[in-house]
């Protein structure tokens, strides 16, 4: 008994020897330099008549992904080089040592979501020198191997981590070109492989998105042969389902953004495409009727010219934005308009594979176009943007699938939309608000936002990812400045002379073309609003109650416009009736903002560094000191767009014709009649 505890002792202390030599082999040091950055993305000898808006067929699209593939391996000169690519400045890891294993893994296999649908056509790709196929057969054992740096000590007794992310993500890929990736590795290093990558799927996970990588990692080992907990799989997968609301949007705990669908509304079609249609048909039946219900939803959520908006955390995944689309084309259903959903998708593509800023060292930034800190999360690291891989994975299908085959159009934007109207698309499981302006092409959306800063310990739920009122394809959003200046939100001043934004909302209704919202100030539950937003055809007309027991100093922001092209932005005002309209105008779109009620200041604030698009940038800011015993307690605002080198007529800038306010009741009549009947409880 001594002697076998004395083996198990000696075995034990081995491993961990070899795990500390590993880690301490391992070292922050700058990533290697590439000289020269890529030239911009070109769609070559595009195909108008197939795709008249963007020239992009399903050639192209290969393009674009051994185009985001090259810069990856420029990294790349031997096969032991691992993809490890320049930090950034910032919050983004790895600070220590312990994190540059998973640092690796990450770019490892999430480049493999770009390399490996190409390798289903050409599985003698070869880039910078490097055959793609023998750089990631070379790589992947050493995931498992003790003595390699690139070791990922298995998951012992530990909880979730983002080492079952990426393992998850390494099952995937494993799904889908086996041929390529797990067939050549030898049996002493597939049963290692499976060791280490069950240690983590066979364990805790996150209520979240994450549930998907336990199971593609249980679903993967089951269909090769090894025993894996069939239960647990069963457990997870219920629960996913069980995630569901409706109208295509899963809640990602408590999120409603893009994880809904570059994460449950891909992995859920592609489980059950690989491995649950022959294991679990009716959870495979019903992740795919999940699927069929955004493609009716969804597709609004992108601007006429096919861009995404900047939403939600990890954004700097974007394209994977459209990554459910492509597979819309295995549904039999021939309502679905397939030409509409490659245009938008093809338009996500160049809409970040044109810009000068998308690309920094050759890799995409950590941002939405140039690096942008205030969006970044601190579980990214410089290789995570390949997560936007996933858009190629459209890639699968085949070139007759009718995704690929059918002409490109612009959908509703072309067919039912008028430029002087606005349409909204209320998703009543999730509480989501999709808004389309065809006046200047662009959506938006109003979601989910209730989070406590004190609470909020990774510092993104709470923040400028979530807290905005709303969010625009045309109008990207815009930090908030230390001395108060806002955009698209209303900021407070609290106890502690900080400027504090709402990120504590409660949906009440969407009724009659108005979306009503209550907030309450974190820091003091005195602080308190009644919101709502009326979407019109060109901008929004805010009416919102004032119900603070105390009074505070409060300002609101219009969207931001950052200086584009060189060009400086140009402020003016103009009368309307008995108001004043201030008014931006950046070149490209020109913003205004008219008070109606309550506000007793309004001024344009000029910063820098606030904004994702441009170092400086301009936004419109009301203001007002409220005091709970002021008669009017209504603040009124319109906030207004339309596109640069355009005149504002006089019913643009002032469609109200009267606001009157009784009570808990205001009555907005509008220059065309209609009638908006608020009443606050």
């Amino acid at each position: 008994m001594i002697l076998v505890k004395q083996i198990k002792y000696i075995t034990g202390f081995c491993v961990v020897l070899i795990t500390m030599a590993s880690i301490e082999a391992q070292e922050i040091k700058p990533a290697k330099q590439v000289d020269g950055e890529m030239p911009l993305f070109e769609v070559e000898d595009p195909d108008y008549e197939l795709s008249p808006m963007t020239g992009m067929t399903r050639k192209h699209w290969e393009d674009a992904a051994r185009y985001l593939l090259e810069g990856a391996f420029s990294y790349i000169d031997d096969l032991d080089d691992p993809m490890k690519f320049p930090k950034l400045p910032g919050k983004s890891y790895p600070h220590d040592i312990s994190r540059v294993p998973t640092e690796k893994l990450e770019g490892l296999v999430r480049t493999l979501f770009v390399a490996a649908p190409l390798l289903k056509k050409e599985p003698d790709l070869t880039l910078n020198g490097i055959k793609v196929a023998e750089y990631y057969q070379h790589q992947i054992p050493k995931l498992a191997n003790p003595n390699s740096e690139a070791f990922i000590k298995p998951r012992g007794n530990g909880g979730p981590s983002q080492n079952l992310v990426e393992y998850g993500a390494l099952a995937i890929s494993l799904f889908i070109s086996p041929e390529t990736l797990w067939e050549p590795l030898s049996q002493e290093d597939k049963d290692a492989l499976a060791a280490s990558m069950l240690s983590y799927g066979d364990g805790p996970t996150v209520p979240s998105n994450w549930k998907f990588f336990n199971i593609f990692v249980l679903s993967f080992f089951d269909a090769q042969g090894y025993e894996v907990n069939k239960p647990l799989l069963e457990e997870y997968l219920n629960k996913s389902l069980a995630d569901y609301r409706g109208q295509g949007w899963y809640n990602d705990n408590p999120a409603y953004d893009y994880y809904s669908m570059w994460a449950f509304q891909v992995y859920g079609p592609m489980w059950a495409s690989v491995y649950g249609n022959t294991h679990y048909p009716e959870i495979a039946k019903a992740f795919k009727t999940n699927f069929q219900d955004l493609v009716y939803h969804y597709p609004y959520m992108f601007s006429e010219d096919g861009e995404m908006i900047m939403f939600g955390r990890s954004i700097s995944y974007r394209i994977a934005s459209i990554s459910p689309f492509p597979f819309a084309g295995t549904l039999d259903d021939d309502t679905i308009n397939l030409g509409w959903l490659r245009r938008i998708s093809s338009g996500v593509l160049l809409q970040f594979l044109e810009n000068p800023e998308f690309l920094k060292d050759r890799i995409p930034t950590l941002g939405f176009y140039d690096h942008f800190e205030p969006a970044v999360q601190n579980y990214s690291t410089r290789g995570s943007v390949f997560w936007m891989g996933k858009a190629f994975l459209g890639l699968l299908l085949p070139e007759h699938n009718a995704f690929w085959t059918a002409t490109e159009n612009e959908g509703p934007w072309a067919s039912r939309f008028e430029d002087d109207a606005v349409y909204n698309k209320f998703q009543a499981a999730s509480n989501v608000l999709l808004t389309d302006y065809p006046g200047i092409g662009a959506s938006e959306i109003r979601a989910w936002c209730h989070e406590r800063k004190a609470d909020d310990w990774q510092g993104f739920r709470s923040s400028e990812n979530y807290n905005k009122l709303s969010y625009n394809s045309a109008f990207p959003w815009q930090a908030d400045g230390v001395d108060g200046t806002i955009s698209m939100n209303y900021v407070f001043k609290n106890a502690k002379e900080e400027w504090e934004p709402w990120r504590l909302y409660t949906f009440k209704k969407y009724e009659d073309g108005k979306y009503y919202r209550d907030a309450i100030l974190e820091t003091n539950d005195q602080v308190h609003m009644q919101l709502v937003d009326i979407p019109l055809a060109n901008g929004i007309l805010r009416v919102d109650k004032q119900t603070s027991e105390v009074p505070v100093a409060m300002r609101l922001g219009h969207y931001a416009l950052p200086e584009v092209n060189g060009k400086t932005i140009e402020q003016s005002t103009q009368k309307v009736g008995d108001y004043t309209a201030t008014i931006i105008d950046n070149g490209q779109y020109q913003l205004a903002m008219v008070p109606l009620s309550g506000w007793e200041n309004i001024a344009v604030l000029e910063k820098t560094d606030l904004n994702p698009v441009s170092d400086d940038s301009a936004v419109i800011n009301v203001s007002a000191e409220f005091l709970p015993k002021a008669k009017n307690k209504i603040y009124a605002t319109l906030m207004l767009w339309k596109k640069s080198g355009e005149a504002w007529k006089e019913e643009e800038l002032l469609p109200v014709n009267s606001l009157e306010s009784k009570a808990n009741k205001v009555e907005v009549k509008m220059t065309s009649g209609e009638l908006h009947s608020i009443t606050f409880d």
